[in-house]
């Protein structure tokens, strides 16, 4: 047995190591740098002055360190939520299993207890809890929607045959359910052949974490390290220049027989330029920088959170928005996989005769649209159409929990069983 039937828990990063990262940066390091030099030369300023220690001489190293504490801030947030974005892929795990042990089915065995062998049972509604082998189908039909790991909205038919093919895709693999996937039409024996980080979905985790782990810098941040590379080097040769440049305001001597005697050296005069060389190097680093970039691409990632697009890394949105042209599947991404009813049909009271009522609304949600034209009290046509939506139906309206049907996660219903039956069924609230 090689462990539970459950997807590898993403090991998170402790707090101060968040905090630290936020800190590797060129023009970060470089102001943290002129913070403490802002505050020794303000505190020394104090001291020759008489002792007298003005908050306002802090200011401007205060103002600094505020805005990288921000920044930091903000990035821990953002990493923080991100981490919790990636346990997502935990939630599409089956929790229970109706399993064949010792002979007699157990309806509610926890799915993490599964094994390589197992014999389970599927039915409308279930989400596959392993990647499992159909061995015999109990219904003439036995469908399951596998978006989730192909991004193809329509179910595809399985079958007990086997593959003739070895190396196929896995939309190809017609006699596999995999875990995470849900059954939306017929039912099935199956037998587990994979649990855990060995199943498909498992596999889809740990290219996850592999991609977390390899994260290349984009192309702001690879501009903005080296500008604060490149800073560091021009204002490092301005103030050694600066500061050599007066040299002989504390650094004098004679030349007697060729060689310099009479040397006079002033520690204070010294000690005096080399702050104005300090100051010049501050005033020259642009110590709003990070904040309005940090700023910017904060309000980004709050604009795309707000359309539930979680964006891992800050710098990311300047990369997005950089690109031009966005590769996409549709069913899902660029639509919401889910069907809904536009509109009826049903005879009319002359013979030949039909009557249209249309149908509002776009989610599974009952209370989402309304019928338009239908009156109080139905007729026998409309009675006939519903009594057949209802009756050749697998969905149903229920918790996840308890049957098929429409579950409510999420402040948003989704469909369990056909995605069409579901929106004939949802019709029938309406």
């Amino acid at each position: 047995m090689d462990g539970f039937n459950e997807l590898d828990k993403h090991p998170s990063h402790p707090l101060w190591k968040l905090v630290l990262e936020q800190f590797d940066d060129m023009l970060v390091k470089i102001l943290l740098v002129c913070v403490v030099i802002s505050f020794a030369l303000a505190y020394f300023d104090g001291h020759e002055d008489g002792g007298n220690l003005d908050i306002t001489a802090y200011v401007e190293p205060l103002v600094i360190l505020t805005i990288l504490i921000l920044n930091a801030i903000v990035g821990v947030w953002q990493e923080s939520n991100a981490e919790r974005a990636l346990e997502a892929l935990k939630e599409m795990q089956s929790e229970h299993a109706k399993v064949l042990r010792n002979g007699v089915y157990v309806n509610d065995l926890p799915a993490r207890e599964l094994v390589p062998g197992d014999i389970v049972e599927l039915r409308v509604g279930d989400r596959v809890p392993a990647d499992m082998r159909v061995a015999l189908l109990k219904t003439s039909t036995f469908r399951v929607e596998q978006s989730s790991l192909t991004g193809e909205s329509a179910p595809v038919n399985k079958t007990h045959h086997k593959i003739q093919q070895e190396d196929v895709e896995l939309q190809g693999k017609e006699c596999v359910c995999f875990a995470g996937t849900t059954v939306v039409n017929g039912s099935c024996i199956c037998i587990v052949i994979s649990t855990g980080m060995d199943t498909e979905i498992g596999k889809i985790q740990a290219q996850i974490q592999e991609a977390a782990m390899q994260d290349e810098d984009t192309p702001l941040k690879k501009k903005l390290d080296q500008f604060g590379e490149w800073l560091t080097i021009v204002i490092g040769v301005i103030c050694l220049v600066v500061w050599i440049i007066n040299y002989k305001y504390f650094l004098s001597w004679e030349i007697i027989n060729g060689f310099p005697r009479n040397v006079k050296f002033s520690f204070e005069k010294c000690t005096y330029y080399f702050k104005i060389a300090v100051a010049l190097a501050v005033a020259a680093i642009p110590e709003g920088l990070p904040a309005v970039i940090t700023t910017c691409l904060a309000l980004g990632t709050r604009k795309m959170a707000q359309k539930n697009a979680i964006v891992r890394k800050l710098p990311s949105v300047e990369t997005l928005g950089c690109t031009t042209v966005i590769c996409s599947d549709k069913t899902g991404t660029l639509t919401t996989n889910q069907m809904a009813v536009m509109e009826m049909i049903a005879m009319g009271d002359k013979a030949g005769s039909f009557r249209d009522y249309y149908v509002d609304g776009t989610t599974y949600d009952p209370s989402d649209g309304k019928v338009v034209g239908l009156g109080k009290k139905l007729d026998t046509n409309l009675t006939t159409i519903a009594e057949i939506a209802s009756i050749c139906n697998d969905s149903g309206i229920a918790a996840v929990s308890t049957e098929a049907g429409v579950a409510f996660s999420g402040h948003q219903f989704r469909a369990i069983g056909m995605p069409t039956e579901a929106a004939l069924k949802v019709d029938l609230f309406l």
